[in-house]
């Protein structure tokens, strides 16, 4: 329930920001398209910056998405929200897909980010997929990445990619793998205006099948396996340096917790899991915070502080 609240339920109701759309030209040709929504009040170089990240399936505009970066803007802060490759309004400038792994886009965009807004703090959220994007991002370059951002989080991350699709891929979730299945393919046929070779590239069923059969052949990976061995972010999660929180639930039916507790955690990183929440759900009955949308005060909480250490702020509300 809560992960079909989080869907469906926009729970945006400031007026639209002012933004700018940048393009971020990648080494390899591909362009992503980057919101840059400057705060409501002044904004001056130097002053803290945020990145969000979104997941599968989703894109700038995504309700989870625009809901922290309008709390983010509404206290000083501008913030960048990324379109991973082909998502969103950057349809149409990427020849090659965005997947789990894909932290040179995330690099490119902070390099960006870097040009723009010379000497400010940068604070780094990432969601669902673009939450392992963010986390592997960190471990692969754990001294840079500690220089550069002050604090990142990380929310409901697919950090073991092939146990969170044998999780999503179970009877009881069926409905699930089957929703983003179909998905992604149709984000598919929308990058090549619907003039895919439905017999080169029949509709897959489940993600696992998306993986094997598109994913991996057209991202250079040899299989699905080979993909989520590759691309996963657990491996380097160990050797973080930057203050991070995981933040996930209990009742995450396509992240099971259980993949997160199990991990080998440095003391850079603090793990909460809610009692409830969902898949980016995260939708309270009522607590201190100015909304029900606990996760996106969580979000604000923790790029707020200003303690350089992981130690968890603001948590004791929870999900009800």
């Amino acid at each position: 329930m809560q992960t079909i609240l989080g869907a469906c339920i926009s729970g945006i109701t400031s007026p639209r920001e002012i933004s700018v759309r940048r393009h971020v030209h990648l080494d390899d040709g591909d362009c992503l398209l980057l919101i840059d929504d400057l705060p409501v009040s002044d904004w001056q170089e130097g002053n803290d910056v945020a990145i969000l990240v979104h997941g599968l399936g989703g894109s700038s505009e995504s309700p989870y998405v625009r809901r922290i970066a309008a709390k983010l803007r509404s206290e000083g802060m501008r913030t960048f929200r990324l379109n991973l490759r082909g998502c969103g309004e950057g349809k149409g400038l990427a020849r090659n897909l965005y997947h789990a792994g894909r932290t040179e886009d995330l690099q490119g965009a902070i390099e960006e980010i870097q040009r723009l807004c010379p000497g400010s703090t940068i604070h780094l959220g990432g969601f669902s997929l673009g939450g392992n994007i963010v986390l592997k991002w960190l471990g692969e370059r754990p001294e840079e990445a500690a220089q550069l951002v002050h604090r990142a989080i990380a929310v409901n991350p697919p950090v073991r990619l092939a146990d969170c699709t044998d999780a999503i891929g179970k009877k009881i979730f069926g409905f699930y793998d089957r929703y983003f299945a179909k998905m992604l393919y149709r984000q598919l046929q929308q990058s090549f205006d619907g003039k895919l070779d439905q017999e080169q590239f029949p509709p897959p069923r489940r993600i696992i099948e998306f993986d094997e059969t598109i994913t991996a052949p057209r991202t250079g990976f040899d299989s699905a396996q080979h993909y989520y061995e590759t691309c996963s972010a657990a491996p380097v999660i160990y050797d973080i340096l930057t203050p991070t929180m995981i933040l996930s639930a209990a009742d995450d039916p396509l992240i099971p917790a259980r993949i997160l507790q199990e991990l080998d955690l440095p003391d850079s990183i603090h793990l909460h899991v809610a009692e409830s929440g969902g898949h980016l759900g995260y939708y309270s009955r009522g607590s201190v915070d100015p909304d029900r949308w606990w996760m996106d005060w969580r979000v604000l909480d923790w790029f707020k502080s200003k303690e350089t250490s992981s130690e968890p702020c603001a948590l004791e509300a929870e999900v009800v």
